[in-house]
């Protein structure tokens, strides 16, 4: 639903760069259901949309992400303005702020760059201390790992957070792979972790926090999202 603030919001997208499963010779990337739906939910609402990734270009989208593609995913990829920003990323490093949201795309390899992404993590942290929105879906929150507020606690300590479930990982058969479980890691930072049914639609709003626990969640993380720059002052 459009309204003033959404129709008028700056909205960065931010989608990994890796493409290897660790050691494995298996593709990853991002989730492709993880910003096309989100990307459809914004640009329907009026926001301006731009997508980053660390090494700026065309970034890297997990294989079977497009093996059975959504209606999002369809609408997606048939949208001009959509794939000629998906081609051409920004470089995360050229990103100084100016956004009112940065929601982070999912996709195992989340897990190994944007969890430990400096620059990122401190975009990410500054944004929040001044009030900007801050949103993650699936693997997305792992991003959030290494991030500090302006007071040198973790961004998730004490706020409620939902990401990648440990059971969905082992039922993926990655929970080996990885290089941390996500959950586990959210709480061991004072997360207050929650989450709902495995592959369920799932996500929590914390003030200018929003997460969402899986694929299902993408459109949903978006919708929180919009109603989070509603609430927020600007």
């Amino acid at each position: 639903m459009k309204d003033e603030k959404t129709m008028s919001a700056r909205i960065l997208m931010i989608v990994t760069s890796h493409d290897r499963l660790g050691n494995t010779e298996k593709k990853t990337g991002f989730w492709l259901e993880e910003l096309a739906a989100p990307y459809r939910v914004f640009a329907e609402a009026g926001a301006h949309v731009d997508i980053a990734s660390p090494k700026g270009g065309k970034p890297p989208a997990d294989p079977g992400s497009a093996e059975q593609p959504t209606e999002d995913v369809r609408w997606f990829l048939a949208n001009d303005a959509a794939t000629k920003k998906l081609e051409s990323t920004l470089r995360l490093s050229d990103i100084a702020g100016g956004y009112d949201a940065y929601f982070v795309v999912g996709g195992h390899g989340v897990m190994w760059d944007l969890a430990s992404e400096p620059h990122l993590g401190q975009l990410l942290g500054t944004a929040f201390d001044k009030g900007h929105v801050v949103a993650a879906v699936c693997h997305g929150p792992g991003a959030l790992v290494n991030v500090r507020t302006g007071d040198g606690q973790p961004l998730v300590k004490g706020r409620r957070v939902a990401a990648f479930s440990n059971e969905e990982e082992q039922a993926v058969k990655l929970d080996t792979v990885v290089p941390f479980p996500l959950e586990t890691r959210l709480r061991e930072l004072g997360g207050r972790y929650e989450r709902g049914p495995i592959w369920s639609s799932f996500a929590v709003s914390d003030g200018k926090l929003v997460t969402g626990q899986n694929p299902q969640s993408s459109a949903l993380v978006a919708r929180e999202t919009l109603a989070a720059l509603s609430a927020a002052p600007r």
